[in-house]
């Protein structure tokens, strides 16, 4: 059983938007905070943003900062990327991820469940 899974992956013109969404199970959402990262073609998976559990605090990479906006629901056990002002160099396939109770915020490696990943491409 997945404890992660994305949606609202598309294609898009640059310029446009799009809302992804990621749904997990109560187990794995309750009391931890959350993330985005995102994998294009021949690179590294990078950091996109961060949701504290409370959603008071947020972390967003600088190259998002102002156009993305991360979000949660935790009745809903469901955290949401609002991507506006898309651009081809956002293209890739998005994650979410929990963020373990330690390390830092932008490392793979302090994240623990991942989702399936939703493919999002941005036209020039």
């Amino acid at each position: 059983q997945r404890q992660l899974v994305e949606s609202g992956g598309g294609l898009v013109q640059a310029g446009g938007s799009l809302r992804l969404s990621c749904a997990a199970s109560g187990r794995t959402f309750s009391g931890y905070a959350l993330g985005w990262f995102r994998q294009a073609p021949g690179k590294e998976r990078e950091f996109v943003a961060r949701i504290s559990w409370s959603g008071s605090t947020t972390t967003y990479a600088d190259s998002v900062k102002g156009r993305f906006t991360i979000s949660r629901d935790n009745a809903k056990n469901t955290v949401y990327l609002q991507m506006n002002s898309l651009q081809p160099e956002d293209t890739a396939v998005y994650y979410c991820a929990r963020n373990r109770l330690s390390g830092s915020y932008n490392s793979t490696s302090s994240y623990d469940y991942w989702g399936q990943g939703t493919q999002v491409t941005v036209s020039s």
